[in-house]
């Protein structure tokens, strides 16, 4: 991999699941010694929350599991699909959102699901919101993010 690898990870306000693989997967090639090949960012569908730290249930249970969630919120903007290879995002809101920002129809190719790229959590067909769910809502989200992180890991390479 002679350029850095440019991932996106999106969700509706970037921040809950979207900064989450974001640490998830830095976390991930950091372990791996590989990180200067990759930039990694998340933003979001939904610009409501920009400049916000990620919710702090989902930074406490990210941080339970070793993972630092520092990221401001931000929303995707059209000119993400020149800067990243990939955007993933977390579910099909996610999917339609995004891919009418698309400028064309090579930047929609770029659009992944995340759950595409689970191996244990096969069955998953999307991430869920855990906002409006208690502590049990934010483990299963790190749950298929780790999951989905190690198959997207091996994709890129």
């Amino acid at each position: 991999m002679a350029n850095k690898y440019k991932l996106l990870f999106v969700c509706l306000g970037n921040i809950c699941r979207s900064p989450a693989a974001e640490g998830v997967m830095q976390a991930l090639v950091e372990k791996r010694g590989v990180a200067e090949q990759f930039e990694i960012d998340s933003a979001g569908t939904y610009s409501g929350h920009a400049g916000d730290l990620p919710d702090p249930r989902m930074r406490s249970a990210a941080s339970r599991r070793g993972y630092n969630l520092v990221h401001r919120a931000r929303p995707i903007r059209v000119e993400d699909f020149d800067r990243f290879d990939r955007i993933i995002v977390m579910d099909d809101y996610n999917y339609e959102a995004v891919h009418r920002l698309a400028p064309n129809r090579a930047a929609a190719m770029k659009i992944d699901r995340m759950t595409d790229f689970c191996r244990s959590h096969s069955d998953a067909h999307y991430v869920p919101d855990p906002y409006y769910e208690g502590h049990e809502g934010f483990e299963i989200v790190l749950d298929l993010l780790e999951d989905a992180c190690e198959g997207l890991f091996e994709d890129c390479k």
